[in-house]
């Protein structure tokens, strides 16, 4: 098994496209615009990248996207990616909601959750499947590590590293893990003591209208009422 190529680019995607009959180049062109278009305005490469894999591989599973509307196929192409992502936690950046995708898109929001449900029954798609799992998430996503060795389910980042370059090289992984170091934290640096001349007092007097408002109400006090 090759390890899947996420990063491929327009001349590579055209190459791709034009091997599929002539009849689909239309469908396929205007709906990887749509895609593309919509990730360099709101999301990112990566959820580009992705999206234009996806149009190729529902090719390949023989999804009729050349049927219906292009912008109709698009959303749904998004919605599905970042539905395998969790692109509506408001705490990943970048978040956007269902709504605000089929928005992007001018479609309902039915017609896109209709399209994303067909292509993620068509591909078999779940949450942080590790084939359509962002880069950034790749790491911490537990589906990408566990894998079968001698029978046993088993994180393949506890195995040795022979066992993690025969993984890595057979494709079923996207790096060796035992070659990620962590990065350690920088020492905090030592605070600075301001000390006053001998014989003189540390000066005083009324506070500082700076420091009066800092001294008032804190932001999140009375939110609990």
């Amino acid at each position: 098994m090759e390890k899947k190529k996420r990063q491929r680019g327009a001349k590579a995607i055209k190459k791709i496209v034009d091997t599929f009959p002539a009849e689909l180049h239309e469908a396929l062109n205007d709906i990887l615009n749509l895609t593309d278009s919509f990730c360099d305005m709101h999301l990112n490469e990566d959820y580009k990248q992705l999206c234009e894999d996806m149009v190729i591989e529902l090719l390949l599973f023989d999804v009729p996207i050349d049927k219906g509307q292009s912008a109709s196929w698009a959303s749904g192409i998004v919605h599905a990616v970042g539905w395998v992502n969790f692109l509506q936690d408001r705490t990943q950046s970048p978040h956007m909601s269902s709504a605000q995708i089929a928005e992007g898109f001018g479609v309902s929001q039915g017609t896109m959750m209709a399209k994303s449900k067909t292509i993620r029954d068509e591909l078999d798609l779940m949450p942080f499947d590790p084939d359509w799992c962002l880069p950034a998430l790749l790491e911490d996503n537990p589906l990408v590590w566990m894998l079968k060795v001698n029978g046993f389910i088993m994180d393949i980042r506890m195995a040795p590293r022979e066992a993690q370059e025969e993984a890595y090289r057979l494709g079923l992984i996207p790096f060796i893990p035992a070659d990620e170091q962590k990065q350690e934290p920088e020492p905090p640096t030592e605070a600075k003591v301001i000390k006053f001349p001998s014989g003189q007092t540390k000066p005083t007097g009324p506070k500082s209208p700076q420091k009066q408002q800092d001294d008032g109400p804190e932001l999140f006090e009375g939110l609990e009422e």
